[in-house]
Formats: C-alpha cells, structure tokens, sequence
C-alpha cells in the first residue's frame, strides 16, 4: 500500500513539475511584450489572452501536487496542536463531506464543459482569436489528478488512524529549516556565537 501511495505522489509531483515550466513561457511572453509594446510600439492583442490561458493551466495543473506535498493552506490554527489521529480523523471527514464530493462536480462539469467547447472549436474574442477548447481540458485532468491524489489521502488518514503516526509521503523541494540545515552542516549555536564574537573583535580592531 506504501508503495502504491508513493506513486500516486509521484504521479501527481510529476504533473505539477511539468507545467511548472509554464512559468517560464509566462516570464518570457510577458518580458517579450513589455518590450515589443514600449520599445518597438507593436503590441499584439492576443498576448493577454494567452498569459491568462498559461496561467489557468498552471494554476489547474498544481493542484494534486499541492496537495501531495500537504501544501494547501489549513484554515484551522489549531490542527497543528491536535495529535496525528485527531488531525487524521478531521481530515478524512473533510475529504469524504467537502472535498470528494466538490472535485468530483468539477470533473464532471469540466467534461462536459471542454467537450462543449471542442464541439465548437471555442476561441478567444481577441482580432486574432486562440483555441480556448485544448486548454479547457486542464479542467476535467486537473480534476482528475485531484481525485486519485485525494483517495490517496484517505487512505493515509485511515492508516494514521490505525497506526497513531502519519505514512510517509514522497519528497519534494521545501522551504529551508535553519535548524536542520545546521545538523546537515555539523554547526551548533555555540560555534556561530564564538564565530559572531571572532568578527566583532576583528571589526573593533580596524
């Protein structure tokens, strides 16, 4: 089950990873049209448009990484003082009232949705119109993602609930933790006071 669990976070990080790199077309669209419009006077109409439709697909397409990754914001700020089943057992209430039944309509809808607009080749309303319907099928796999990445969630609620302690999940890009960045390092707080003092001394003798 560990196993299985893990693979759906790498399934999920997978995706997320991937349309990260529609930050960089972003960075580069905008960067080009803040410069073709100012510099050379030729803005194109269509450039909106397309940073809103790259944007959207991106924003769609993190959501199950997020969630494996546990990033979500919690609105509760006493989850983190409860013990691991307590926070297990809101959570897989959550999942089954709000979250399952909410991701599932959106799939659904979203279906529909890009289905609708594949049959009429939706396009902008720009002077020179983009396909929108490729891209309103983010909305239906995003959901998707969302909903195998979710399942897998509660399965690690239940286990939590059974075991006391959360099952691990895989491993990502995070924030740095001075505290283990110094064990890494093999530094303690009395070296980097001893060390401060060595300047200070040094700085006075100047």
């Amino acid at each position: 089950m560990k196993n299985l669990l893990l693979t759906v976070d790498r399934a999920s990080t997978w995706l997320g990873q991937t349309f990260a790199w529609l930050i960089v077309a972003l960075t580069l669209m905008i960067s080009w049209e803040v410069f073709s419009r100012y510099a050379l006077n030729t803005p194109h109409d269509w450039a909106l448009d397309a940073q809103v439709i790259l944007y959207g697909t991106l924003f769609m397409m993190a959501g199950a990484y997020t969630l494996a990754k546990n990033g979500h914001v919690r609105g509760d700020v006493l989850y983190g003082f409860f013990v691991p089943r307590t926070q297990a057992t809101l959570d897989l209430i959550l999942y089954c009232l709000f979250f399952m039944p909410g991701v599932f309509a959106l799939t659904w809808a979203g279906w529909t949705f890009a289905n609708e607009s594949l049959a009429i080749r939706e396009s902008t309303f720009s002077a020179t119109p983009l396909p929108l319907y490729p891209f309103k099928f983010a909305i239906p796999v995003a959901g998707g993602m969302l909903l195998l990445q979710g399942l897998a969630e509660m399965v690690r609620c239940i286990q939590c609930i059974s075991d006391g302690a959360w099952p691990s999940r895989e491993k990502d890009v995070e924030e740095v933790d001075v505290e283990k960045l110094k064990a890494m390092v093999h530094v303690k707080d009395e070296d980097i006071a001893a060390l401060d003092a060595l300047v200070i001394k040094a700085e006075s003798k100047k």
